[in-house]
């Protein structure tokens, strides 16, 4: 039998014993309470946080890819992350494995996460290789399928890093760049998808934004890299190259026409006065970086 008793997101939370006693206003009251406690917990994890995305940059940056592994809640939030990494920064290289597969994500699937074997299959599908990263997700720190993908990540010398919301867990003996964090017991026990599940967004975002700034893919706080998917990224492509050089509505929509909607393209051709030739070339040897090509 597991023994769960000593992990602080299975902790007895005193201030809600008596929850179901409580009003509606009172319950979201404590849980904005419990939720200020996240703030905290994630602060003084800022230094894990850092050293690990050094390591998800390097290897990026080496041509590699950004994986997150996790069961349910934990699975689930690296999916999305790595989901809304496309649109917004235009990569694809940013992938998200969840226990049981992507039917996972909308109905669990009872079992999945016991498995060490079931995580090293879904990494070989996917061609993992020494040049990627492999994030483990886990709010308890101990759960099996994350554990076995580690193993077989170290074993073919990718890079690994962890993210649990409890301190000393197993997981974090499974990989080289843990993240541990604790914001104490949840308002119902166990209920993970609360504190530590917020916990978990906000250190992803901090991962993959950080990550995707140190690769180029933004230029002072705008996203030069989006990809125009729909009308309103469209608009923002716009916005972001009139924001960039100060030019006009008008000679933004025929530089983003000439670039297929390149907003890099676009804002070094403008404020340089060259040809998109001349600009992809200047970008080529910036590795990407809008900064470099402008040689600000």
């Amino acid at each position: 039998m597991v023994d769960i008793a000593k992990l602080s997101t299975e902790g007895r939370n005193e201030k809600t014993k008596d929850i179901d006693l409580l009003s509606a206003g009172e319950i979201i009251r404590i849980m904005n309470e419990e939720d200020l406690k996240v703030i905290e917990a994630v602060k003084g994890a800022l230094p894990q946080i850092e050293a690990l995305i050094e390591q998800t940059t390097k290897a990026y940056k080496n041509g590699g890819r950004i994986v997150y592994i996790g069961a349910g809640t934990s699975g689930r939030l690296g999916l999305m992350d790595a989901v809304e990494v496309v649109p917004t920064f235009n990569s694809d290289r940013f992938i998200g494995l969840i226990a049981g597969g992507d039917n996972a994500f909308v109905k669990a699937v009872e079992g999945a996460e016991d498995s060490k074997e079931l995580c090293v299959s879904d990494l070989k599908n996917i061609g993992l290789s020494d040049r990627d990263f492999v994030i483990g997700i886990a709010a308890s720190g101990r759960t099996p399928y994350v554990i076995g993908g580690l193993d077989y990540a170290r074993s073919i010398g990718a890079g690994t890093g962890c993210l649990c919301c409890n301190i000393d867990t197993e997981i974090a003996k499974h990989c080289d760049w843990p993240i541990e964090l604790s914001a104490g017991p949840e308002v119902l026990i166990g209920s993970t998808r609360l504190k530590s599940g917020t916990c978990q967004k906000m250190v992803l975002n901090m991962i993959s934004t950080a990550t995707m700034i140190g690769a180029g893919k933004v230029y002072s706080n705008l996203m030069v890299d989006v990809r125009a998917t729909n009308e309103k990224l469209v608009e923002r492509c716009r916005r972001i190259v009139m924001e960039a050089t100060g030019c006009e509505h008008d000679k933004a929509d025929v530089v983003l026409k000439e670039t297929n909607n390149s907003c890099k393209l676009a804002i070094v051709m403008i404020l340089l006065n060259i040809s998109k030739e001349e600009a992809e070339k200047r970008l080529e040897e910036a590795e990407g970086s809008v900064r470099k090509a402008l040689k600000e």
